[in-house]
């Protein structure tokens, strides 16, 4: 293992933070125990004043085939997964197309596109060295309880990736600002959107300082150019607040702040 500088202004999805020291986990290190994993830091909003930051490095990017089983590393990237799938004509990976960053991120929020999950079509994760089949894993929509670092991961290989479901989910794009954000801020209610809820507050579009509840899609929050921390966690902080008092409803995080 060792350390790296990570600037999360630069590298992550959001574009906010600064220059951080990341311990980086190299195969065969004892996993700490006390760190948190950033993974590709899409879903993240650091603050200056983050918990101890690890992640993994590319010895975890790999994908290996063995008789029915596709084997990935944790730290690989969602669209390599993607290109794998297509050449070998395997069938269950198209969503991953809409969701940027790597495998490790959707292994610990149970990510997912529509009524497609990565726990849907998962058969078992390696957790601090020990191999979990999926079912004993608690999880739910945009969550599960890993209990430890994940590493690996197992998925049975069926045949038959489709070119048509690909295109018809990366078209769901459409809606999404081209501005950076770390995808949606909050779960979807039961029965409800989040976006819709924010907008109906008076919210969307709104700024504070360079942050912006998206006027494209209102459960996004973009970064117009050096945003703060500050100014993320104050819009956060009000739509949870508006929504609450108009609504009654409690809005959850998706996006996770550190």
């Amino acid at each position: 293992m060792y350390t790296k500088v990570i600037d999360f202004s630069k590298y992550s999805s959001i574009k906010v933070g600064q220059p951080t020291d990341v311990l980086v986990l190299e195969k065969g290190d004892k996993i700490p125990h006390d760190r948190y994993l950033i993974g590709g830091a899409n879903n993240l909003l650091v603050s200056p004043t983050p918990p101890p930051l690890m992640m993994l490095s590319k010895d975890f990017a790999t994908i290996t085939q063995e008789d029915n089983l596709l084997t990935i590393g944790a730290a690989t990237p969602t669209g390599r997964i993607v290109s794998y799938a297509r050449k070998h004509n395997i069938a269950g990976f198209e969503f991953c197309a809409k969701l940027p960053g790597t495998l490790g991120g959707m292994l610990a929020m149970n990510a997912g596109v529509k009524e497609y999950e990565i726990f849907n079509i998962l058969h078992s994760v390696k957790i601090n060295g020990n191999w979990i089949d999926a079912k004993d894993i608690e999880h739910g929509y945009r969550y599960a309880k890993l209990n430890g670092i994940a590493t690996e991961a197992r998925f049975e290989i069926k045949e038959g990736f489709s070119q048509i479901l690909l295109d018809t989910l990366l078209s769901l794009r459409t809606n999404q600002p081209p501005q950076p954000s770390a995808g949606s801020v909050f779960k979807n209610p039961d029965g409800d959107y989040a976006g819709r809820l924010i907008e109906a507050v008076g919210l969307k579009g709104m700024k504070k300082g360079n942050m912006q509840w998206s006027s494209m899609h209102a459960n996004f929050l973009v970064n117009l150019g050096n945003g703060t921390f500050e100014d993320a966690i104050y819009l956060i902080r009000l739509a949870k607040e508006e929504v609450k008092k108009v609504f009654g409803i409690t809005l959850i995080e998706e996006v996770k702040i550190l």
